[in-house]
């Protein structure tokens, strides 16, 4: 099974360090009001009921907009909030393991740093791939990898038909060479998250993705 890639042509990942005091509720609001159809929640400091009280805050926003609601790296978060689905890295709870507590219908993502790993998460159970790092993405992981560019992204395409989104430091000014190297849509952070006006980055970013689409659909 793989998710419908009109279905997460734009998925916006939260980072409260970025937000500078505002509510993550109301950035969350805003880009889905700019056109995002996948919000992430990725949180790295907190307790567990702290997380969760976040999730279930914006579990039914998301909902009620038609997005997709995807909570990072924990599978208990999102089975306690009703979530989408969860978004895993290599490091996480193997993926035929989140499915079997998720169950078939629940979205499972998986990141991939290579075509190696994009070809077994798929063979795992994975619904979407979010490959990368493409570009620098300091900002939000100071410890990311280097960048790879979009030649990952062509690499990982040629082995696999599950949507990809693109991640890492992609903006509207560079989200038009991922789509075209590949990419069914885009994963951001600081692009919008760290925007003035979280609606517009976010509906500028839609509009570069949508306009390296053209016409034809991408997996």
């Amino acid at each position: 099974m793989s998710l419908d890639p009109a279905r997460c042509r734009v998925c916006v990942i939260t980072d409260r360090r970025l937000a500078r005091g505002r509510a993550l509720r109301e950035l969350v609001q805003q880009a889905l009001a700019g056109g995002a159809d996948m919000i992430q929640l990725r949180e790295t400091a907190g307790t567990d009921r702290e997380i969760l009280e976040l999730a279930l805050e914006l579990e039914p926003i998301v909902r009620r907009a038609g997005a997709s609601f995807v909570v990072n790296n924990r599978v208990d978060i999102a089975v306690a909030a009703a979530a989408h689905g969860v978004h895993l890295g290599a490091d996480d709870l193997p993926l035929e393991s989140a499915r079997g507590i998720l169950g078939a219908r629940a979205i499972l993502g998986a990141s991939a740093r290579s075509a190696h790993e994009a070809r077994r998460a798929e063979a795992a159970g994975a619904d979407y791939l979010g490959v990368g790092p493409v570009y620098e993405a300091r900002a939000t992981k100071p410890d990311a990898l280097a960048p790879q560019g979009v030649e990952l992204l062509r690499r990982v395409r040629a082995v696999t038909a599950l949507p990809i989104l693109a991640i890492g430091g992609i903006d509207a000014g560079n989200a038009d060479a991922a789509i075209r190297a590949g990419a069914s849509g885009v994963a951001v952070v600081s692009a919008v998250i760290g925007a003035d006006s979280v609606a517009a980055a976010t509906a500028e970013l839609r509009a570069a993705v949508l306009a390296a689409l053209g016409d034809g659909a991408r997996s």
